[in-house]
């Protein structure tokens, strides 16, 4: 296996880490279409998953020439493939390499059911690293950078080992760590060893900030990190969390975003900050679709949609028209600045959208709002404590008051909160305060906006 690009340090003062970032759009699409075919191919040929639906559909794949025809494919869903790996273990009925083959199998969070395993061949492992070293470098990392891990490293979870790989391939050096491995050694390790870089999930960092001078003495500003690169759950694109983070560190903070079916990897803010750049359209072709009709929509500035994934040359875990869940507003169409891919942000997920009174809500809106209260601690939870996502009641809503905020103003928060809902939202909430910290800090589990019962709420508003 390869542990570092050859001549990754020539990358040091480039504008990207890979040409194919910035190439002509008729260039990507054409070297799209031509990995298209033979992936396609490549499923006839191997997939049992895929020779079916092609079956069932009535589709020759042969038949499937431009991404416009991809249109005629049904999709694939997260239920699909937890059907395909029940079907065949371990890894599926959409396994298209030998199991010999295979040196590598990551796991999804598992947030929503019981993780999504997928496997990896060498080819794989190495797309997953070129892919993630783009994305790492478009945040702010360069060859040589020390870099202090942050993410969990246990549990199959992609920011881990991946990333370590990601980072070493790109040229520069993982202090291994990990979120699971205590705050209290990455905080000393980042007052020994002073990282110049950073990644983990937005919430952890921002813990990380408090238990700063506490645990080495020095303000977290002061340690010396300059890049901060954040990903994993909401609040990296949330532009109050941002400013927190930022202004905590004294460095730049970037967002990345991938997923387990694709890659490690594949979204990525660049310097230009107006969204996370597609990094890696070589190996995924991705279409905008509508999320309720399935209808595609174009990459146009504004446009909002779910993202769908079709694999390029993935050998053990391919995917075809897989519908990601994620909801994104597309930020930039790739015609103007330097790349030519398209931007987008994320503010939501199938799997998290509540569907309250009518209206369609994502539990990251509802931070967002919180989060630019400076009378709150930028912390809340919405407590779904109904059956499916649907409710005919207000939104339930905990938020976690300032730290030097006195309890006696918690009236004033409350519907200051409820107000600024129903005016963006078009919901009504029951907003509940809470002593600041009520809530467990951030460790290697991500956090979770969305708690399905109400928890106790004795001594909540105590302060503290």
């Amino acid at each position: 296996m390869r542990y570092r690009k050859p001549l990754a340090f020539s990358h040091g003062i480039a504008a990207t880490f890979s040409g194919v970032e910035t190439a002509p759009a008729a260039a990507i699409r054409g070297l799209q279409e031509e990995r298209l075919r033979r992936q396609l191919d490549y499923l006839g040929a191997r997939s049992t998953l895929y020779r079916r639906r092609f079956r069932e559909a009535g589709i020759d794949a042969g038949s499937i020439r431009t991404i416009e025809h991809l249109a005629r494919i049904p999709f694939t869903t997260k239920q699909d493939l937890r059907a395909s790996l029940a079907a065949a273990p371990p890894l599926g009925e959409h396994l298209a390499a030998p199991l010999e083959d295979v040196v590598q199998i990551q796991a999804s969070s598992g947030t929503t059911g019981s993780p999504s395993y997928v496997g990896l061949t060498e080819n794989d492992v190495l797309a997953w690293q070129e892919m993630t070293a783009r994305a790492l470098f478009a945040c702010g990392m360069r060859p040589g950078d020390l870099v202090l891990h942050g993410f969990s490293m246990s549990k199959g979870f992609v920011g881990g080992i991946p990333i370590f790989q990601a980072i070493q391939y790109l040229g520069a050096r993982d202090i291994p760590i990990g979120a699971d491995g205590g705050f209290d050694r990455l905080l000393i390790a980042c007052r020994d060893l002073r990282p110049r870089c950073i990644v983990g999930t937005p919430n952890f960092l921002l813990f990380l900030a408090d238990m700063a001078k506490e645990l080495t003495g020095f303000e977290a500003r002061d340690l010396g990190v300059e890049c901060l690169i954040v990903g994993g759950e909401p609040g990296g694109g949330i532009p109050a969390v941002r400013q927190a983070i930022e202004e905590r560190w004294n460095a730049t903070c970037r967002e990345l975003m991938g997923g387990t079916d694709l890659g490690c990897t594949y979204w990525a803010e660049s310097n230009t900050e107006d969204g996370m750049y597609m990094v890696g359209p070589d190996h995924i072709l991705v279409e905008l679709i509508d999320p309720d009709s399935g209808d595609v929509r174009p990459f146009k500035e504004g446009t909002t949609g779910e993202l769908v994934y079709t694999s390029l040359g993935r050998e053990a875990s391919p995917v075809l028209r897989f519908r990601s869940g994620d909801h994104v507003v597309v930020t930039n169409d790739g015609q103007r600045g330097g790349r030519t891919t398209p931007a987008i942000r994320c503010f939501g997920r199938t799997d998290d959208m509540l569907i309250v009174r009518g209206v369609n809500l994502f539990p990251s809106a509802v931070q967002d709002i919180v989060a630019s209260m400076p009378e709150t601690n930028r912390v809340m939870r919405v407590v779904a404590d109904f059956a499916g996502h649907t409710t005919q009641d207000n939104l339930k809503v905990i938020v976690e008051r300032a730290e030097t905020a006195n309890p006696s103003a918690d009236a004033a928060l409350k519907r200051a909160a409820e107000e600024r809902i129903r005016n963006a939202l078009s919901v009504k909430a029951d907003v509940t305060v809470v002593a600041a910290n009520f809530f467990e800090k951030p460790g290697a589990k991500k956090v979770s906006l969305t708690l399905r019962e109400m928890p106790s709420l004795k001594g909540a508003g105590d302060h503290v």
